[in-house]
């Protein structure tokens, strides 16, 4: 069984598995590695969920902050390699979204990847539509945006 726990970017699980997510994207970055170090520092990430197995192991997380008003931005998704695939991804972004839905926002918002097909597939399948890049992505060609109306 799964546990999702709501937290924040100080809690200790949530700063380990950034981490891992970090390596796991020094491969795509390259060159823009800077740019996309910037944006995604968690200090400003307030609301965070980790996913823990059966035995209380930290597995996945992801996060969110207040882009504007009305929309969320969804932040350092991320679940590990031996976990993949088995709905965590799922777990925690509905808990994201659940979550911003009760803080009054009427949209999430992300950026991913161009080079991260299957990242995209997963966005999509839970209807997430793509928009032009906001923000700071603006002028990254490497980077996809996406949002989903919340109900």
């Amino acid at each position: 069984m799964i546990l999702i726990k709501r937290t924040n970017s100080d809690h200790l699980d949530f700063q380990n598995l950034v981490a891992e997510l970090d390596v796991d994207l020094g491969i795509y970055y390259k060159e823009e590695k800077s740019f996309y170090d910037k944006l995604n520092t968690i200090e400003k990430i307030k609301y965070t969920v980790i996913a823990y197995d059966e035995n209380e192991k930290p597995i996945g997380c992801g996060g969110m902050k207040a882009f504007s008003k009305s929309e969320a931005e969804i932040k350092r998704m991320y679940v590990l390699q031996s976990h993949r695939g088995k709905g965590v991804a799922n777990l925690l972004l509905n808990e994201l979204e659940n979550w911003s839905s009760e803080l009054n926002f009427k949209k999430c918002i992300l950026e991913t990847l161009k080079e991260k097909p299957y990242v995209i597939r997963f966005y999509e399948k839970n209807n997430y539509k793509k928009i032009p890049n906001f923000g700071e992505y603006v002028k990254a060609e490497n980077s996809i945006c996406f949002e989903k109306e919340l109900n």
